[in-house]
């Protein structure tokens, strides 16, 4: 502070003072931001007592962000610092949501591993006004479904359109661009189609009868007759996604369980089902009406026809894009209900003996039997030997073992009540001697230590005991995949081969041998085969 008595303070003052460099102080001086209140004689600037308060204002709102000429607008008394902070956060925001659409442009890039010519229609895409994505959608939906004759389920697509919110999140705009991309592709297109022409197919023809006994036609209802109908579909399409939730909580129960879709133990799952899904028909034409062949028939078609996964990506990035939740994924449930629609086409009376006739301790047993042999088959196995091809049509090696590495961590899940669903991932690792024992250690011990041979699982209580005689099955069938491919002998565990062999035909051979099941029909054995080779017969292999 100058000694003259005045207060004044020279810019090095100010500068110490506040913390504000020399030259920053000069700079917004110079655009009257900080007017000197006088000079010395040599032409130097002074300071007043406020200029440390307004310096501090300037730089507070610079460091917000503020430009220059709105800060002066503050200092001049011309905005008051609520309307400029107002101003300006609107302004961030704008930028904000730009810088949004760009990082989400360059994470789809990224991960999209997008060429240079794509950059513009991406970024065209994620710049897009909400009508000119409904305009994208709208005309991938006319489209796709050109020509065919399902009003109800061409409007359920329309109504499903996207519409980003005015602040999207990175994730929205990614989806949004994904989804853009993904209605161009052909198989989208097909796909929709093909359930287009389903829902033609299956809907009640004009004339025909509706709920309240009423003819639909072709012209325009009054409004009562409208306003009901809107309710009716409502209220279908309401039954309808109850039913699918069914479908999934109690595939993937049976899946938990261990309940293999062609074993009796799946009957009483597929019954409940029907019985749920024969109330939703009442609109379609010719609905069934008991549970019978044709309308599981009927209801495995629906179920393939809808088991599209580019449908599923479809409904999921449009969900994303609305910011609603996504469906739950339908893949283990779906497998498992289709399966066992085709292993059971019509409905029969469970034999509960199917559930009760295993002995636990007898099974215990059998399984040390079995994975001790076919641990040996499995640690003769090279690295040469994976790729060659086994009696499982489709199957190398290396995919065998990986299944049967599943069975067992599959079995030790449900043991130990966490399920597991990671089915199609990779088991075996680089080891496979080691996946297969480190699994079959895991599994007795949870076997043992759980009390899973003496409990039952799942809504239709299947034992804890026949669950493991279905890895007993598995294990020593797919041993015998494994002994064949490998030039090994195949007659495994003999004695538990034996009681394996009666277990399977006390748990499969009621149940239909279809497409799609895990086991061909039988084939018959050869004269002193022996019990493995005759397991395999049972199971559709050729003994050979």
């Amino acid at each position: 502070m100058n000694e003259d008595g005045t207060g004044l303070l020279t810019i090095g003052e100010l500068a110490r003072l506040t913390g504000v460099s020399v030259k920053t102080i000069r700079s917004w001086s110079d655009q009257d931001l900080l007017p000197p209140a006088a000079r010395t004689p040599a032409g130097y600037r002074l300071y007043g007592p406020d200029a440390p308060a307004r310096l501090e204002i300037v730089r507070s709102l610079r460091e917000l962000g503020i430009g220059l000429a709105a800060v002066r607008s503050v200092l001049h008394r011309e905005l008051t610092v609520a309307e400029t902070a107002a101003q300006w956060a609107d302004a961030l925001d704008a930028q904000i949501g730009t810088l949004r659409l760009q990082s989400a442009v360059l994470r789809s890039v990224a991960a999209r591993g997008s060429a240079a010519e794509e950059l513009p229609y991406m970024t065209e895409l994620a710049r897009l006004s909400a009508r000119e994505r409904r305009r994208i959608i709208a005309d991938f939906v006319e489209d796709a479904l050109d020509g065919v004759d399902a009003p109800a389920y061409r409007s359920g697509l329309l109504a499903a359109t996207p519409d980003l919110p005015d602040d999207p999140t990175p994730e929205q705009i990614g989806a949004w661009i994904e989804l853009a991309a993904l209605v161009r592709e052909p198989e989208l297109r097909a796909a929709l189609r093909r359930l287009a022409e389903y829902s033609a197919r299956t809907a009640r023809p004009v004339g025909e009868p509706d709920a309240q006994g009423e003819p639909r036609t072709a012209a325009a209802p009054d409004p009562a007759a409208q306003e009901r109908a809107t309710q009716e579909q409502a209220a279908q399409g309401q039954a309808a996604a109850r039913v699918a939730e069914l479908m999934r909580v109690r595939g993937e129960a049976a899946v938990a369980a261990g309940i293999a879709p062609d074993s009796p133990a799946a009957e009483p799952v597929i019954a409940e089902l029907v019985a749920a899904w024969l109330p939703t028909q009442t609109g379609t034409a010719d609905p069934p009406t008991e549970d019978d062949p044709a309308a599981r028939a009927r209801l495995l078609e629906q179920l393939e026809t809808a088991a599209e996964p580019v449908v599923e990506r479809y409904w999921q990035l449009l969900c994303t894009v609305t910011g609603r939740p996504a469906p739950p994924r339908w893949d283990t449930a779906g497998t498992w209900t289709t399966a066992a629609l085709r292993a059971h086409p019509g409905p029969y009376e469970l034999d509960r003996s199917a559930f009760d006739g295993t002995d636990p301790d007898r099974v215990l047993r059998a399984y040390e039997q079995v994975t001790r042999d076919v641990a040996v088959l499995v640690a003769a196995v090279r690295p040469e030997d994976l790729a060659l091809p086994t009696p499982c049509a489709g199957w190398s090696v290396r995919e065998l073992l990986d299944h049967m590495v599943w069975e067992n961590l599959m079995a030790t899940s449900i043991a130990e009540d966490a399920p597991r669903g990671d089915h199609t991932a990779d088991h075996l690792g680089d080891d496979h001697r080691a996946a297969f024992d480190d699994s079959v250690r895991a599994a007795l011990a949870a076997f043992t230590g759980s009390g899973m041979l003496r409990r039952t699982y799942g809504p239709y209580e299947a034992p804890g005991a026949m669950i493991v005689q279905q890895v007993v099955v598995e294990l020593l069938a797919h041993g015998w995949d494994l002994a064949r491919a490998t030039g090994a002998p195949t007659g495994l565990a003999p004695e538990a081969a034996e009681e394996t062999l009666a277990a399977a035909r006390r748990i499969y051979g009621a149940a239909p041998r279809t497409e799609g099941s895990s086991f061909a029909p039988e084939r018959p054995a050869p004269p002193g085969a022996s019990a493995t080779d005759r397991l395999a017969a049972f199971l559709g292999r050729d003994p050979a």
